[in-house]
């Protein structure tokens, strides 16, 4: 962190300054391959215009997918 080393505070006392846990600094996301998913909506979409959200929904999971929204 620039704060550490412009000022001689340690990691906790910076994290503390700007309100940032050091979990949150640390956290790497975890990108995940979504084109089943695309795919799969986009079967759905195609065959069902009119549905929305809770419709869809509601068909991946019968098809035996267990994403969370």
């Amino acid at each position: 962190m620039q704060l550490q080393e412009s000022h001689s505070v340690t990691f906790a006392m910076s994290c503390a300054i700007v309100g940032l846990s050091g979990c949150a600094y640390f956290y790497l996301s975890k990108l995940l391959d979504n084109s089943v998913i695309i795919s799969v909506l986009n079967a759905i979409t195609v065959r069902h215009l009119r549905w929305g959200f809770p419709n869809c929904f509601n068909r991946i999971r019968k098809l035996g997918y267990q994403w969370i929204h």
